[in-house]
């Protein structure tokens, strides 16, 4: 296990948690206490966690892992769900992206499928992740529209009224939204306040939305609702979603695809 993959686990505990010992830490992620010990320092010194005597208590932070700690967890069925977002999208659309990592997954593949490279007729990308515009932005045959806003260094996304500003006056044909929650009965919802208002317009000004989410992220509420189910065109995840899940979202009127 890489440090960062460490790290991840020890934060992903303390969420789960809320403090951990370092005896406690060691035997979950068999490795010595004195490697948990540095961990838990370098951690700490990142304001990702509060240090303690014998081991950490969760930082607010680590509710909310931080992008480039989660890019690692199911990356396989990420890629896989990117690669099945992009066949929905024709030529020529406008696609809203909101941000993390399965969406990011989602704009590597529209920009190298080959119908973008060869139709002649760009896509336009509209985003508030700086990472997906960081990324595409070299991509000539994919038109990058940044909202503006106040970035998120957990997520990369801009939030808040500028952001709001530019999206008012935006259309979009589809937008693909990465959740970290989502619901039948309650919808699509983030842990961040900011976040869910900007991802919500994202999803008012498109004609469809689609979701982006592997099956961990699903039956789960977080606490601020993007929007209800009845908005959601289709959720594009991975096999894990169970019999019992699909029906829950077919029932509310959601076209599942599982890949």
């Amino acid at each position: 296990m890489s440090r960062y993959e460490r790290w991840n686990a020890l934060l992903e505990l303390l969420a789960e948690h809320g403090k951990l010992e370092v005896e406690e830490a060691a035997g979950a992620l068999d490795v010595s206490a004195a490697t948990i010990r540095r961990d838990l320092d370098q951690l700490a010194r990142q304001q990702m966690v509060t240090r303690t005597r014998g081991g950490a208590v969760a930082h607010s932070v680590s509710y909310d892992l931080p992008l480039r700690y989660k890019t690692a967890r199911n990356a396989d069925a990420k890629q896989r769900i990117g690669a099945a977002v992009a066949a929905l999208i024709a030529p020529g659309e406008v696609v809203g992206l909101n941000g993390g990592t399965t969406t990011t997954e989602v704009a590597r593949a529209l920009a190298v499928r080959p119908e973008t490279v060869e139709a002649g007729r760009p896509l336009t990308i509209v985003t508030n992740a700086v990472n997906i515009a960081n990324e595409l932005t070299v991509r000539p045959q994919v038109k990058i529209v940044l909202t503006g806003g106040v970035a998120r260094p957990q997520s990369y996304e801009l939030i808040g009224p500028l952001a709001a500003l530019v999206l008012a006056e935006l259309t979009l044909d589809v937008t693909v939204l990465g959740v970290d929650a989502l619901d039948a009965e309650y919808g699509a919802a983030a842990h961040h306040e900011g976040e869910a208002s900007i991802n919500r317009l994202l999803a008012e000004r498109a004609r469809r939305v689609v979701v982006a989410a592997d099956s961990s992220k699903l039956g789960r509420r977080a606490f601020a609702r993007i929007c209800g189910a009845g908005r959601i065109g289709t959720l594009v995840t991975d096999q894990g979603i169970g019999a019992g899940l699909t029906a829950d979202f077919e029932g509310a009127g959601v076209r599942v695809i599982a890949v």
